[in-house]
Formats: structure tokens, sequence, C-alpha cells
């Protein structure tokens, strides 16, 4: 078999998913990318990081194919591929029903003219695309796969051929007829769950998103790309403890070729919190309530001491390691599973859980004993560390430094505390204010630098960082302060390419991971905030469009974007990419957003 991914684009995928594991659907049709039963277990799909062999499951006309189109059905998570053939067309209804009692890949072919011969082959390839199942014949259309842990039950329309370990269906479509290939995962010890009814389960699921989507109340401009952009976070959400992952993917490579590759399939706190306060300001105030609820049993117990991230079920272990076999998208090596940056020290995700805290509590959440508890012991412990170097927001693993954003988010923390206790605790609000005053005081006389005008990556350095963008959008300073519009322009000189902005000049940081990288999306939207509050709202606008045109046909955005050859890099999809469009939006309206809320 060729390669599924061959010279493939990170742009030419579509998200399905269940609220509890995603798959990734190409635009040949072939789901190249599939975790069960949960975002981080191992995955039985996963070509998009090797080659067929490493499994996936491809759907496609028998013959030649003339023309192809794909679009999400409504506001839902439901994606439609209409391909095109010499005989007639038909198209491939591809989703995953919201979990009952096993997760399920359905896929629904309709003959939409003339007649078209179509093609199943499915590879089931388990513990990341290296163990290949026994497969047990029930029936012509039913079979059962199993591989130590995990099972599989296949329940299709057509005839399943075995041969060279795939299962492979060939089929006619006439127009308005259908056929339907339901795959379920399930634990080999228990017994094969019932098959769902296929045409129930797409009106369920069309139902199920489209009266969730509804209750989004934003209204501004670019409503479509932020309903889009809500529904793809909304994804990212693990639907049993309320943990957001911050994209379902890993290793997808921040450099075409390179080695900047990582597993993205935890909860990083600092994209949760970010997440949590997008979704408040579209009104969907019930995801936010159970994530501060997985925040509090992720966070618990004493002596507290935060981690960048967490699975979604709150474990703190994620070791990294390394997956051989696979060559990597594109060829993009090393592979790698787990995530070494969970031991590191960043100080920002103590301000930045922090803010959520607080903010969730502006909106009528979370003021709890419990929510009290938690912020107490986060500023508590944040007091004795503040003033130490750390790996800062982007994860060095080079010696830790004093980064500038760090401390800033440390004057976040200690601001929010500060305010939290206005009502109930006059010395403790005083406490926190002056420590507060003092963090602010500390990071103006050491984080910004005269000679290149800017506020620059860490004290007493010349290199700028983008995370610099922040300082105004969190109330640190104002937007027109002379230091922030130097900023600015410095991050306008140095860090832009081609209209997107760079995290920081990787010739210029010894980061211990080498290589260079594309742009990072998110801070070009951080750039974009930041006009809108100094006015300029013609920039920004210009610069909010110019990411719109940067996401695929479908409106997904990875984490980076490659300015050169306009494709986009990095994990898929991103869901800081996705907060951060969503943020923009609502800051460019006219009752502002987030940032200018801040900012007063």
């Amino acid at each position: 078999m060729m390669a599924s991914n061959g010279k493939n684009l990170i742009g030419n995928y579509a998200l399905i998913g269940d609220g509890e594991t995603a798959a990734l659907v190409g635009r040949d049709g072939s789901i190249d990318w599939l975790c069960m039963p949960r975002f981080d277990s191992e995955a039985c799909f996963a070509a998009i990081l090797g080659d067929a062999e490493n499994g996936c499951w491809r759907m496609h006309p028998a013959g030649k194919i003339t023309g192809t189109s794909r679009r999400y059905l409504g506001d839902t998570l439901i994606v439609e591929t209409v391909v095109e053939t010499e005989t007639g067309s038909a198209a491939i209804i591809d989703f995953m029903p919201i979990r009952g009692e096993a997760p399920d890949i359905v896929r629904i072919v309709e003959g939409r003219s003339g007649h078209v011969d179509m093609v199943s082959e499915l590879a089931l390839r388990f513990d990341y695309g290296q163990i290949h199942p026994l497969v047990q014949t029930l029936s012509d259309v039913r079979a059962v796969a199993i591989a130590g842990p995990d099972a599989v039950a296949l329940d299709f329309d057509a005839e399943i051929a075995f041969e060279n370990r795939w299962s492979t269906c060939h089929f006619t479509v006439e127009e308005g007829e259908r056929k339907s290939f339901v795959m379920t995962w399930f634990p080999s010890n228990k017994d094969i769950p019932e098959r769902v009814d296929p045409e129930n389960a797409l009106r369920e699921t069309k139902e199920h998103w489209e009266e969730w989507s509804r209750r989004c109340e934003y209204d501004g401009p670019y409503r479509e790309a932020v309903l889009r952009s809500i529904i793809t976070l909304k994804a990212l959400i693990h639907r049993p403890t309320g943990g957001i992952i911050a994209a379902p993917t890993s290793s997808l490579p921040e450099q075409p070729g390179g080695s900047r590759n990582w597993d993205y399939r935890f909860c990083w706190l600092r994209d949760a919190t970010f997440t949590l306060l997008a979704f408040i300001d579209a009104g969907m105030t019930e995801e936010a309530g159970e994530w501060i609820e997985w925040l509090r049993r992720a966070t618990g117990g004493e002596p507290i001491n935060l981690q960048p991230f967490y699975s979604v079920s709150g474990d703190r272990r994620a070791i990294e390691w390394e997956a051989d076999w696979l060559e990597g998208f594109n060829g993009a090596k090393p592979v790698r599973f787990g995530n070494g940056a969970a031991g590191q020290c960043q100080l920002d995700i103590y301000g930045e859980t922090i803010d959520a805290l607080f903010q969730a509590s502006q909106h009528g959440l979370g003021k709890t004993e419990d929510a009290g508890t938690l912020l107490r012991l986060l500023a508590e412990k944040l007091e004795d560390i503040w003033e130490q170097p750390d790996a800062g927001i982007w994860e060095s693993r080079g010696d830790p430094e004093q980064h500038t954003y760090s401390k800033v988010m440390c004057w976040v923390a200690f601001d929010r505390a500060a305010r939290w206790y206005e009502d109930e605790d006059a010395d403790k609000c005083r406490h926190y204010r002056q420590l507060a005053d003092k963090v602010h005081h500390y990071v103006c006389e050491n984080g910004f630098d005269e000679e290149v005008n800017a506020f620059t990556q860490t004290f007493d350095s010349k290199r700028l960082d983008a995370s610099a963008l922040r300082i105004p959008l969190v109330g640190f300073l104002p937007a027109d302060d002379p230091r922030i519009e130097g900023t600015v322009a410095a991050v306008e000189r140095e860090l832009i390419r081609n209209g997107f902005v760079l995290r920081y000049s990787t010739d210029k940081t010894d980061d211990g991971v080498g290589g260079s990288e594309g742009a990072f999306i998110a801070a070009t939207y951080w750039l974009a905030d930041v006009y809108a509050l100094q006015g300029r709202k013609e920039e920004a606008r210009k610069l909010f469009e110019r990411m719109l045109d940067g996401a695929n046909d479908l409106q997904l955005l990875s984490e980076e974007f490659d300015t050169e050859e306009s494709r986009l890099l990095g994990n898929f999809p991103q869901g800081l990419s996705h907060l951060s469009l969503v943020v923009s939006a609502f800051n460019l309206s006219d009752s502002g957003g987030p940032a200018h809320k801040r900012a007063d």
C-alpha cells in the first residue's frame, strides 16, 4: 500500500469527535489518525505519522476521481466529502456519535447522481501503528478485531474481505442509495456492544451539535468563524471530566521535516484558562463551570505545586518517549508521545489559573469555599517562588531564566488575589496589592530594555518575544503606554514574517531544542488585540482577516503557519489558535472584548 499521507498537508484534514476522543479525516476520505477510547489513548490509526500500514481507513471511488468538495453539515462536527467520478457522484458522511456505551465511527456513503463503484479499505494497527489485531469473522458483514486490551467491532453494509491484514469492501451506490459502515471500540474482555443505528445516530448527532451551537451568544463580526472555532474548542473538551486538551494530535511538526514535534493531547493550564475565558464571553458558562471543577480536582492536595499540564483525568505523569517505527509526518522525526515538559517550573500558569478563578467568579461561577481555598493556596505558593527563574511560556528546555512574561503573570496572580479579597478580607487584599505593586516595579525595572525600547524575552537580554504583546492584554500597562508602543514597534520590526508573528527569533534564543519553526498563530491574534486596544481598528481587522485566510477550507487552524509556503504547521486543530480567534473577534466588536475589560 502507498503511504496515506505522502506529501500531505496538515490543512488537508477535517476533525470529527465524540467529546472523548477525535479523528482526522483527509480530503481523500482517509481517516489517518484516531486514538481509542480517549484522546490520549494509543492510536489505532497512525498513518498521519507514518504510512498506511500504520493504520487508516480509506473510503474512495474505485475509478478516476474528477472532482471533490467537502463541508461541515451546518453548525456540527459532521463532515461531508463529495466525490465526482465519470459515472456519478457520491457523498461520504463521517461523524462520531456522542458517546453512549462505546466510541463509534460512522461512515455513510450516499449516491448523489448516477452510480459510483466504491472501495472501503481498513487497516487497524494498535499501539501507535505497530500491532496487527487478530480478526474473527462473525458474518459476511460483521467482524471483531482484537489486540491485547483493545477490540473493535465492524458492522458494514457490504461484504468484508480480509487480505494482507486489510479489511476491504467493494460496493456500488446508486443515486439516493445509502451504505453504512460502523466501527466500534470496546474492551476486549467485555461483550461486543450493540451496533448503533447509523441513520438514528446521524440524526441525533446533528441535533446535538445544532442545539449546542445555538447556545453561542456571540452575534458580532466574523460570527461564522467564531462559531466554528467554538465548536472545535468544544470538541477538545473531555466530556466526562471537563478537561480541555491543547490538540488531539501528537508530533505534527512545527517545521516541515523538523524535530520540534510534541504531544499535545494534554490539558495545559495556560491554554485551558484562555479557553475558559473565551467560553464565558460566548455565553457557554456550563463548559466553564465544568473546567473549574476539573481544575479543583487536578490541582487539589497539599502542598500545592502546579505543573504546566495534566491528563484529561488530572494525572500528573506524562513520560516522554519516541516511536522509532514511525517515519513522522512527511518524514519529520522524531515522533514523540508523552511530554517531558510536565515537570517544568512555569510561573505564568499561577497567574493564568488565579485569573481564571477570578474571572469565573465575576461571571457568577466558582466563587465557592473550594475555589477560595485553591486561590489562597496558589497565591501563597507563588509568594514563595515568584522570584525564581523558570522555563517560561514556551517551555524552554534550556537553562531556567528570568522570563519577563512569567513575572508579568505573577503580577496578574497577586493583582487578582487582591481583587478577590476586596470585600471579604482587607488585610489579605492589602497584602496582595502591595506584593503586586512590588512585582510590577520589578518587571518595569528589569524587563524593559531602553536601547531596544521594548519589553524583552528575559531580564538583562535584548531578545524579543511575542508574549510581551500580552502585557496590555492582561492589564499590566495600558496599550498606549510608550513602553508598549515601543514593544509593538519592535515586534513589527523583527518578528513579523509576511504578515504573521513569530514567537521569538530562534537564532537568538537558546531554548534547548534548536531548529526553526513557523509563525505562531495565537501570537498574530495577540498583535491584532493590541492594535484594537490602541485604536488601530483597521490594522487589527486586516490582520484578523489575514489569519482567516490562513485557515483551511473548513476554518480549522493548527498551531503555526508556514509563511513561505502558506500552509499550516504543528498539531491540529490547535485550541490556543481557535480561542485566540474567538477572543480577537470579541475585541474587534463594537462592545469590546476581554482585552478591553481587563484594560479597564
